[in-house]
């Protein structure tokens, strides 16, 4: 699935998620398209709108004592009720669809990092600092660090999200909230790694999203999928290797084939297309114990 068209009022299409609005609730269906580098590919990659709504609704319900969440159901029943289709419309949204509460949006990334990659480490590479923080000397490509790291990062509808420093978000929103979202953040990231590990999976690091429903702090978009979250082979870790079982991959053929990173973005190769789904399954299979319900 590349594209829906509901009866329904749409409240935005993103670049993988159509999201429908329904007054106080929104219906967020997850398609197959795939981005990088801010480009929706032409190709898209079988059933991952499937692992990614079925991962953040196991996280959603993993981790509502840590923090409360937006998430209302998955069942198609209650999202037919909330809409006002028949739910015989909606058979193709089962297993991709959630109905959440509509939130004000907290405008800041909050990501948490466990190991050094990605921005981060371009960002140590040149300063020896992540987001305002000073780092030990020496550190290399995917070392984990000392302790879970808060490096929040602005919110862009369009480009490049930028990483700022706990005092610019605390400028922002003030004090208080901005500690309160660290805090949630290294929480959530702590509970996830924990699970994960035993797993087979190393939770390099991940970001959240958060929002105020009826004036209460909640997560909300999505959370722990391989699109939010980077997550490596623990054992191919030991063995000095960075195996990934999220979008790096894409990412990586990205840069081999010598994409300029401007639209429209190259047609994926089946192989390619076939090894993404099969990391997906894996993923959601080895964090969740079950397979994805397609």
């Amino acid at each position: 699935m590349t594209h829906t068209a509901l009866e329904l009022p749409l409240f935005c299409r993103g670049k993988v998620r159509d999201v429908y609005d329904l007054g106080e609730y929104l219906l967020v269906v997850a398609t197959d398209r795939i981005s990088a580098f801010d480009v929706v590919l032409s190709t898209p990659v079988p059933d991952r709108g499937k692992v990614l709504t079925q991962l953040s609704s196991f996280w959603f319900q993993r981790t509502r004592s840590i923090v409360p969440n937006h998430l209302v159901t998955t069942d198609l029943r209650g999202i037919a009720q909330a809409t006002g289709l028949d739910e015989s419309e909606l058979g193709a949204l089962r297993g991709r669809s959630m109905l959440v509460r509509r939130a004000q949006r907290v405008d800041f990334e909050c990501v948490v990092r466990g190991y050094l990659a990605g921005s981060a480490w371009k960002e140590y590479r040149q300063s020896g600092r992540v987001c305002g923080v000073e780092l030990p000397a020496g550190l290399q490509p995917g070392a984990r660090l000392p302790e879970p790291l808060f490096t929040p990062a602005t919110k862009s509808a369009s480009g490049h999200d930028e990483n700022v420093t706990f005092e610019f978000v605390a400028a922002a929103v003030g004090e208080e909230l901005a500690a309160r979202l660290r805090e949630a953040s290294v929480r959530l990231y702590r509970h996830m790694a924990a699970h994960v590990e035993p797993r087979g999976l190393l939770l390099a690091d991940t970001k959240f999203e958060f929002g105020w429903v009826d004036g209460q702090l909640v997560l909300i978009d999505e959370v722990g999928t391989p699109d939010s979250s980077r997550y490596w082979d623990a054992e191919a870790y030991r063995r000095g290797e960075l195996e990934p079982f999220d979008k790096q991959l894409l990412r990586d053929y990205l840069e081999r084939v010598g994409w300029d990173k401007a639209p429209p973005g190259p047609e994926l190769p089946a192989e390619l297309v076939a090894e993404l789904r099969a990391r997906y399954l894996e993923a959601f299979r080895r964090i969740t114990g079950r397979e994805v319900e397609l």
